[in-house]
């Protein structure tokens, strides 16, 4: 495809206009985007928005979408995918949603919308469609996309709600000692915690079948629709869960609560909608299930598109518990219970396969211990001085114990004499979930034929769906566990995690595919053919390169790539010095001490608002500490900090004070890097304390970089510093929020400027103006 001219005005928006050409719909959607900018209010011309949406109106007008396409388009391409790298302040949402929507609605396709954040979602649905569809001659309708797991069961709910006995297997904890892996004193601590919990659990039941009554109650009076986010107070997870509507646990149509079912109302009010806003968790999740349209019939758009990466790796993650075991007890008398319920007579020995699990999951358990036990990192978290086995329940000075262990594989491959455990695990696993599955089959079967029965049908349905997950996730684990890496493939990233929750001892096991790219390309892009993929972070180190490979996009021939600058005067706006320490960062210790007495004299110069950085959680204590002591203690009171209280209201918080004239200033970590919002005073000043590398102890990084190490690439100048500068970007991107905005960035890490890799990264970053700051404090212009 050719670029379009971006200096040419598309014709005034005509709804008669015809749309049979790719032509025609390249001015219908520009055509659309003038209409929106000239009479939406406070909308005005900007032009690096307007060449973003021009660009996305010639991409996607030359597509043939879906079996619907025009018979004149036989010529055309079968796929087009405008990337956008739209800097802060050019309005990407408006330019993608002003040219995609009346492009689709005059060929009566629908959009998705997919992010990565709550924020934008909100943003998007309370905000800018609503502005858009009251702008646009022709209105359309949109809607929210959540997962099934947001919204409430009403079957579930109302055997909980009842205090049915016969449910207490949703609440059945798998925290107790298991006796048959538990040493004679061990067992005996057990019981005296079991009989001692006793009485707290019975008043648990209670308080929570009280809360579920509630629920029902507000249900049944119109109160609240079943999404757990309407809900006054959001509720934990060991309350939701148990009520949570989930695929593993829904015969669907044939539910007798269907009718009145949250999640399938919600459905229908999507399949209604012209306009669905999605996250890019979700979307992965349900490709092939029919749970949003098919993505072929549909022009997509990605706006935080940097996420795809991570988010696909994260889909297809699998991992499992080696240590709570205690639900195997449990499924020989679901399955038993239904089989008898169904008169179907299982081929197997139920109760045998599942004691052969469990010894199995035992084993690799014990393996897996023994292993972790030799780790020095095991003996600083447990308190213990020698390798001995480490008990299941540990003191209680231990039990708020910091990050977990993590014991990676390297190259893949297991330790010997593990896979035989492993196999065994996965085919009795594959044996058990068949029989459910089989089992399940015929309850649809019979609730579809016997309607009278289905109240029954799916009441025994969700017994076999609250063991089902943990099943599959034991069968897929163990299968990708097994797998070889093929000649020219990267092997997969499988590790230990082991930590310490509420004083007992908590072990998993992992495996992740180590190419998000390779992901994407089969299992998303081979399904979209009209795709906007936009973020502000697309650029890294000057280029595409990284992206399009993580995204799986390199070497798409659909794909056209552009870079609209942002529409703020860097130069002039922004400041970005770079103070160099004397300690090296490689120097953990130093550099922080450092580092901390240069941030404290810094934010004592604050007059308004400002936000800190920190890329570690124990670097932001150390901070906090300092604030605690006399000399800092004047700003504690300044402070707020990601943890304290809830994101919504830290920020809340943050603003009332600064407009109130106050000076208040942000501690955040990685998720307060991208995202927040905070235009004018609300933030002055950007504080990074270090560059933002990925944590070192990371398996699936670790993994990537061995593979590519083998492969005799370089993984720090291929993967790592990319990455950073992603990161980088994002991060100096809180600064400068409008056009009228002023703020300095103050990094302390001076690789920025005395590396190579550190003027790579300045290469992805904004035009600010580039200072030096020198031990003594002087600042000079450095040229960039």
């Amino acid at each position: 495809m050719t670029s379009p001219d971006t200096t040419t005005e598309a014709p005034a928006l005509n709804a008669d206009a015809g749309v049979a050409g790719p032509l025609a719909r390249e001015a219908l959607a520009l055509a659309a985007f003038d209409h929106m900018v000239a009479r939406a209010p406070g909308f005005r011309s900007r032009p690096g928005q307007r060449e973003m949406a021009a660009l996305i109106a010639h991409t996607l007008s030359g597509v043939r979408l879906g079996d619907g396409a025009v018979s004149g388009d036989a010529a055309l391409p079968d796929r087009g995918i405008a990337v956008v790298q739209a800097g802060t302040g050019v309005g990407k949402s408006a330019a993608y949603a002003s040219t995609v929507i009346p492009l689709a609605l005059a060929q009566q396709k629908r959009v998705i919308i997919s992010t990565a954040t709550v924020a934008l979602q909100e943003q998007l649905i309370a905000k800018d469609l609503p502005a858009l569809s009251a702008a646009l001659p022709e209105s359309f309708t949109f809607a929210l996309a959540k997962g099934r797991g947001r919204y409430v069961c009403r079957l579930k709910l109302d055997q909980l709600s009842g205090g049915d006995a016969a449910s207490a297997d949703l609440f059945e904890s798998d925290d107790a000692l298991d006796p048959a892996n538990e040493s004679p004193d061990q067992v005996a601590a057990g019981a005296v915690a079991r009989a001692a919990g006793s009485a707290r659990a019975a008043e648990r039941w209670t308080e929570r079948a009280r809360t579920y009554t509630e629920w029902a109650q507000s249900l049944d009076g119109g109160t609240w629709d079943g999404d757990r986010d309407r809900l006054d107070t959001p509720p934990e997870g060991e309350l939701w869960t148990p009520v949570a509507a989930e695929r593993h646990s829904c015969t669907a149509r044939h539910c007798p609560s269907y009718n009145s079912c949250s999640y399938y109302q919600a459905r229908a009010r999507l399949a209604q909608s012209q306009v669905i806003v999605v996250n890019h968790d979700l979307l992965l999740s349900t490709l092939g299930l029919h749970a949003l349209p098919d993505p072929s019939d549909c022009y997509v758009v990605f706006d935080e598109a940097h996420h795809l990466g991570p988010v696909a790796q994260g889909q297809f993650t699998e991992s499992m518990d080696l240590m709570r075991s205690q639900w195997l007890d449990r499924l020989p008398r679901a399955v038993d219970e239904v089989a008898t319920a169904m008169k179907h007579t299982p081929g197997v020995d139920v109760a045998q396969l599942a004691r052969e699990l469990k010894a199995a999951q035992g084993e690799l358990a014990r393996k897996a211990m023994e292993r972790i036990n030799e780790s020095p990192e095991w003996l600083a978290l447990t308190g213990r001085t020698s390798s001995r086995p480490t008990p299941r329940q540990v003191a209680p000075e231990r039990w708020n114990a910091a990050s977990p262990v993590v014991d990676r594989f390297e190259g893949g491959a297991l330790p010997p004499g593990w896979a035989e455990t492993v196999s065994q695990l996965h085919s009795r696993a594959s044996a058990l979930l068949k029989l459910m599955e089989t089992l399940a089959a015929q309850l649809k079967a019979n609730a579809r034929d016997n309607p009278g029965d289905a109240a029954r049908c799916a009441k025994l349905y969700s017994r076999l769906g609250v063991l089902a997950p943990r099943l599959q996730h034991a069968q897929a684990t163990a299968e990708l566990w097994l797998q070889e890496a093929d000649a020219g493939h990267p092997p997969l990233a499988k590790w230990l995690e082991a930590g310490i929750q509420h004083g007992l001892v908590t072990l998993t096991a992992h495996a992740c595919p180590l190419q998000p790219g390779s992901l994407l390309r089969h299992q998303l892009w081979s399904k979209v053919r009209a795709a906007v993929v936009t973020s502000a972070s697309l650029v890294t180190c000057g280029g595409f390169e990284h992206f399009l490979h993580e995204s799986g996009l390199a070497y798409d021939d659909a794909v056209i790539a552009r870079e609209v600058q942002s529409p703020f005067d860097h130069a002039t706006q922004g400041r970005l010095v770079v103070v160099q320490t004397q300690a090296d960062p490689k120097d953990v210790e130093g550099y922080t001490r450092e580092m901390l007495d240069a941030l404290m004299a810094d934010l004592a110069g604050v007059q308004r608002g400002a936000l800190v950085l920190f890329t570690s959680r124990a670097q932001m204590r150390r901070a906090q500490d300092l604030l605690e002591r006399g000399l800092h203690s004047d700003l504690r009171n300044k402070v707020l900090v990601q943890g304290e209280a809830s994101r919504t209201q830290l920020l809340k918080r943050h603003a009332e004070r600064v407009q109130a004239g106050e000076v208040s200033i942000l501690f955040g970590l990685q998720s307060f890097g991208e995202g927040l919002d905070l235009p004018g005073e609300l933030c002055e000043w950007v504080f990074i304390t270090k560059l933002p590398f990925a944590s070192p102890s990371d398996p699936v990084g670790q993994a990537r970089a061995d593979w590519l190490k083998a492969q005799g690439r370089d993984p720090f100048s291929e993967l790592v510093v990319p990455a950073t500068g992603a990161r980088l970007l994002q991060w100096t991107g809180r600064a400068l929020r409008s056009e009228t905005d002023e703020a300095v960035v103050i990094c302390y890490d001076a690789r920025l400027l005395r590396q190579s890799y550190g003027r790579r990264m300045l290469k992805g970053l904004p035009p600010y103006r580039l200072q030096r700051r020198d031990a003594g404090g002087m600042v000079t212009d450095v040229a960039r």
